[in-house]
């Protein structure tokens, strides 16, 4: 079995959110392989554990990728400040003899954002709306290399490491067979309120949830990397919830043109053509515009929005929301099925290293500082004793399950194969029974077992 269908064939997708499957990401040749431990968003911490505690196994992980990819950059970029990340990993990297570098990034948001990473470890720029590979590199997340490794040792991705955060004992790491309840892995980081809503992710780009359903619903993925736990009234959900009418009322009407949100936004000072105030001030005209040419002139720009969140969250000194009016005006523009032409040579901005949002400043803003800076190194094992396995945890095609209702199953053998095209494995996490199949995913009962 070759480098890449072992990959494919373990089931691994990229495990900082994306989750593109790695085998596809990985089928090519380029110069840089850059390994993303710059963890993105304030208070998670899972990326700086997995480097502390499993140093060795993400250098082997990152020498097989970067030799499969002929790189002749390999390059682990994360924040100067996580001092003792660095030095497990360089003391991993010693003990190889690798030629390995480690790029120290300054402590801002978005570090982690991989067109941004790619312009500080290598000074190119990718073209608007490309990729990595477009100026010749490949970005995966600490964590996919890690089970890159795995893999490699015949391991299938069927446990997640996350950070749990916020409203609990003390912030945690938590390692769950995939499928398993967030409330299951709430509940064993000891809450210290009972009414919470939780953010699955990062407070930036993370998804909120605050019904009892909802929370109930959820379950563990490969893409899950963190979970905050916070009050119901807390500003970030009472702003998540505003409809997308009542964000373009508060648009219209008190937009002063400061340009803040694009003077601080990482897409424009890496050369893309994206300012949020022009989209603004421009919303009010949007129902007298009727030509395609008119409306990309005035819209067109929204397409390059990466919805990184700072210009709503952070820069805004009226609290209105550039990103979500961009976000809906990319829904208007594919409606009117316009195709908006990208600069394939941007050129970056003399001041991409001068207007960076430092983290902590951001977590201040968002309300998050009595939370942050703490260190999570505790490790618990969940083991629950039934999961609900998603069979599309990535992008592109759902896996089709090869299981049937009443099958037993061990943990590591296939419930779901990758279809066609982009798709990829999904295995069952337990050893158990399979009780339930529907179109989302398989429910196994592990009780007993």
């Amino acid at each position: 079995m070759d480098f890449c269908e072992q990959i494919k064939d373990a089931g691994i997708v990229g495990m900082g959110g994306a989750g593109f499957p790695t085998h596809v990401k990985l089928n090519t040749k380029q110069e840089y392989f850059i390994i993303n431990a710059a963890e993105c968003e304030p208070l998670i911490e899972v990326d700086k554990f997995l480097c502390r505690n499993y140093a060795d196994m993400i250098i082997d992980g990152a020498l097989l990728a970067g030799k499969h990819l002929e790189a002749k950059h390999i390059v682990i970029a994360l924040k100067e400040k996580y001092v003792k990340e660095i030095d497990a990993l360089n003391k991993a990297i010693a003990k190889r003899k690798a030629n390995i570098e480690i790029f120290k990034m300054g402590y801002f948001f978005p570090a982690g954002d991989e067109q941004t990473m790619v312009q500080q470890v290598t000074g190119r720029v990718i073209p608007e709306r490309g990729l990595p590979s477009d100026v010749g590199c490949v970005v995966d997340n600490v964590g996919t290399v890690l089970y890159i490794h795995l893999a490699s040792k015949g391991k299938k991705t069927t446990q997640k490491l996350f950070s749990i955060v916020g409203e609990v004992e003390k912030p945690i790491i938590e390692c769950a067979p995939i499928g398993t309840k967030v409330r299951e892995c709430i509940d064993a980081a000891n809450p210290t309120i009972k009414d919470y809503g939780v953010i699955l992710g990062g407070p930036m780009m993370g998804k909120c949830l605050t019904s009892d359903t909802e929370i109930n619903d959820a379950v563990v993925t490969k893409t899950f990397g963190n979970v905050i736990v916070l009050p119901k009234d807390h500003y970030l959900f009472t702003r998540d919830k505003k409809t997308i009418e009542t964000i373009k009322r508060e648009s219209k009407s008190a937009c002063i043109q400061c340009k803040m949100c694009s003077d601080l936004c990482p897409r424009n000072l890496i050369g893309h053509n994206i300012r949020p105030h022009k989209v603004m001030r421009n919303l009010s005209l949007i129902d007298t515009i009727n030509d395609d040419k008119s409306f990309v002139e005035a819209f067109g720009e929204a397409q390059n929005c990466c919805s990184c969140n700072l210009c709503e969250m952070y820069s805004c000194p009226m609290g209105l929301s550039p990103r979500r009016v961009n976000d809906y005006l990319k829904g208007e523009l594919n409606k009117r099925n316009i195709k908006v032409d990208r600069d394939l040579n941007p050129n970056v901005s003399s001041a991409v290293n001068i207007r960076k949002v430092p983290t902590n400043r951001l977590a201040a803003r968002l309300g998050l500082y009595k939370y942050y800076g703490l260190c999570a190194d505790d490790l618990i094992y969940i083991k629950p004793k039934e999961v609900f396995i998603p069979f599309s945890q990535h992008i592109g095609k759902s896996a089709v399950c090869v299981k049937k209702v009443g099958d037993k199953i061990s943990a590591g053998d296939l419930l779901a194969k990758a279809d066609e095209g982009l798709s990829t494995n999904i295995h069952s996490s337990v050893t158990g029974k399979v009780i339930e199949i529907n179109d989302r995913g398989a429910r196994i009962s592990c009780k007993g077992e």
